[in-house]
């Protein structure tokens, strides 16, 4: 009999109507707050006015990026997961990204409510537990690693004059320094052993240690998907996809940024552009729905910062936000109905695993995790020895 576990289950916020019409009427009253409130009283209601002189061809080259950045989005999973852990077809991955996508705008906070969604559905795909964690772990790290290494090169050329346009310290060096910071943490990360967990439930069974071997999973997870990411990077071959995803992905949402600005005859400077762009994002670490409001703030923030006219930027952010974060909602939907289909159909196939049926004991460590042995054994890689065997 399979028992269900935590993560096994489809996600909450989408198996209850209720929640999902609050989390809509939270989401259309912020909306409405943000774009039509708030410019009244800081008087800048030609803000909202001002989207309609926009040009509508840089609203359809803006329209092309989104679509670019779905694409790379899918691109990034599938190479990611890769093929020998579980059989994934094109439709079943653009199914779990862009449900993904979707349940990130219903619950920000770096996307968190996507990583939920797309865990469930490779669990439900036949994926054993540690392995989707550690391949969503590796799938986070390399689409953020490529934010942090944007801000650290754009922060420091932007300050030291190499690349062109005004550079307050505030958004060059200070960003860029902070994202340095992240980036040690997560390379001190990686020298956290794979097999923590098996090494500690050697030391006895005492309640500390039953505690420590529940606790290194944490660490040990994050440290193998940190491997696995860098692996992808190092071999082009096998990791290629996931790296062009990551990388396009970015690049597209910068560009639907750059088309919006253009539509109202603006035209940044590269290195304004990128590092606007992502020190404002870094607002959608905070959990509010779909991050409106934050978002929102840290984008026009940004750009204000670096000395552009404030309606202008509503106006361009705004239409940027329609784009960019609402338009893959109405396909995101459909998508995760689709999903559910799709899932019960895995189901009824019987390709959902437990793999906890084995107790675990101090005598018996867990079963090692087969990331790193499939189709991703990176040769001279940094996830080579990840695991110990012996």
């Amino acid at each position: 009999m399979t028992v269900s576990r935590p993560g096994d289950d489809a996600p909450s916020l989408f198996e209850n109507p209720r929640k999902v019409a609050l989390t809509a009427l939270i989401v259309l009253l912020m909306f409405a707050a943000i774009y039509v409130l708030l410019p009244k009283l800081i008087g800048l209601e030609d803000a909202i006015e001002k989207m309609g002189e926009g040009e509508w061809q840089w609203f359809a080259v803006a329209v092309g990026f989104n679509v670019l950045a779905f694409g790379s989005y899918v691109a990034l999973f599938r190479g990611v997961i890769g093929e020998n852990l579980v059989h994934l077809d094109w439709r079943e991955s653009y199914q779990i990204t862009m449900a993904g996508l979707a349940a990130s705008r219903v619950l920000s906070a770096g996307g968190a409510g996507g990583v939920v969604l797309s865990y469930w559905a490779l669990r439900k795909a036949g994926m054993r537990r540690a392995e989707a964690a550690e391949r969503m772990v590796a799938f986070l790290v390399l689409l953020y690693a490529f934010y942090v290494i944007a801000v650290i090169v754009f922060g420091i050329l932007l300050e030291t004059g190499v690349l062109a346009g005004p550079n307050p310290v505030s958004m060059t060096i200070i960003p860029a320094a902070i994202a340095g910071g992240v980036a040690i943490v997560f390379l001190l990360i990686t020298l956290v052993p794979g097999d923590l967990e098996r090494r500690l439930s050697l030391e006895g069974n005492n309640w500390a240690s039953r505690t420590a071997l529940r606790l290194s999973k944490v660490p040990a997870t994050i440290s193998i998907g940190i491997r696995l990411a860098f692996g992808f990077v190092r071999e082009p071959r096998k990791g290629g996809l996931a790296v062009l995803g990551a990388v396009g992905f970015w690049a597209s949402n910068i560009g639907i940024l750059w088309a919006t600005f253009m539509a109202f005859g603006v035209a940044l400077p590269i290195g304004v552009l990128v590092m606007g762009f992502f020190v404002g994002m870094a607002a959608n670490l905070a959990p509010d729905p779909a991050g409106v409001g934050a978002v929102d703030g840290g984008l026009i923030g940004s750009f204000v910062i670096f000395g552009e006219s404030a309606s202008t930027v509503i106006a361009a952010v705004l239409v940027y936000r329609l784009i960019a974060f609402w338009m893959p909602l109405p396909p995101g939907i459909v998508a995760f109905l689709q999903l559910r289909r799709t899932v019960a159909r895995w189901e009824a196939e019987g390709r959902s695993v437990d793999d906890d049926e084995i107790e675990e004991s101090p005598d018996h460590g867990p079963a090692p995790s087969n990331t790193l042995q499939n189709e991703v054994e990176f040769q001279d890689s940094p996830i080579r020895g990840v695991r110990s065997d012996g």
